[in-house]
């Protein structure tokens, strides 16, 4: 059936879209009155890194705000760690630190985010190497080259995905010592089974991180390229890099 309404009237059809015209006018004034991002390095930030590199009073007294910033920061975050036994010892261990580091790397500081915010992290850094070192102080690190044995076994009754990952064990173990030197099956053993901070494993062994971490990488390396021999592992995965 037809309907028998009227029409509706045209002439109101443009009084109804000045409204729809306004909201979306307001939708837009919304958006492009954001507020723009903050530019860095900003004048606090360039202040900071002028000061620390002058000399003189000016020099002392930035050197000397720094430090208190870093202290809270190095408070914070051991407390947030947990440390309790000689935390404002701590403290100033890893403030000074931070702060040796923070001069030293002045001119590595791009303004990509606050200076206070970039210090701050050296900070945290240092204070959670601090409170990684004193969790291990007394205890021994064994340096135990063929530790893996004790996880590379296999299962003869297992399932057959439990036999996969038994076969797959079995042969990085093979692999371990036959192309691994004895420093590098103790440092693997030391970091991934013994779960020693590589920090401390460094004090221990008179070395560096970065030493380690490249111990580490080699020690990996090697391992997938011998798997990806055996084709326990793809041939991409296993290659060099």
């Amino acid at each position: 059936m037809l309907s028998t309404a009227p029409p509706e009237d045209a002439a109101a059809l443009p009084a109804r879209r000045p409204a729809v015209a306004a909201v979306a006018v307001a939708s837009v004034g919304a958006v492009t009155a954001a507020q723009p991002a903050p530019a860095f390095p900003d004048a606090d930030s360039t202040a900071w890194v002028a000061a620390l590199g002058a000399t003189g009073p000016a020099h002392e007294a930035a050197v000397e705000r720094l430090h208190a910033l870093l202290l809270r920061a190095a408070r914070f975050e051991l407390r947030r760690r947990g440390a309790h036994a000689d935390l404002d010892d701590l403290a100033h261990q890893a403030a000074h630190d931070a702060l040796v580091a923070i001069l030293a790397k002045l001119h590595t500081y791009r303004g990509q985010s606050r200076f206070t915010t970039w210090a701050y992290k050296f900070a945290l850094l240092e204070a959670g190497v601090k409170a990684r070192r004193r969790a291990w102080q007394g205890r021994e690190v064994v340096l135990d080259d063929d530790g893996w044995a004790l996880v590379a076994t296999g299962d003869a009754d297992a399932p057959a995905a439990g036999a996969e990952m038994a076969e797959l064990l079995h042969a990085t173990g093979e692999a371990i010592r036959a192309v691994l030197t004895p420093h590098q099956r103790a440092v693997l053993v030391a970091i991934t089974l013994q779960d020693v901070p590589i920090d401390v494993l460094a004090e221990r062994l008179g070395t560096t991180r970065g030493a380690l971490y490249k111990t580490l990488h080699d020690a990996r390396r090697k391992l997938r390229a011998q798997l990806a021999l055996q084709g326990l592992l793809p041939a991409a995965e296993g290659g060099e890099r």
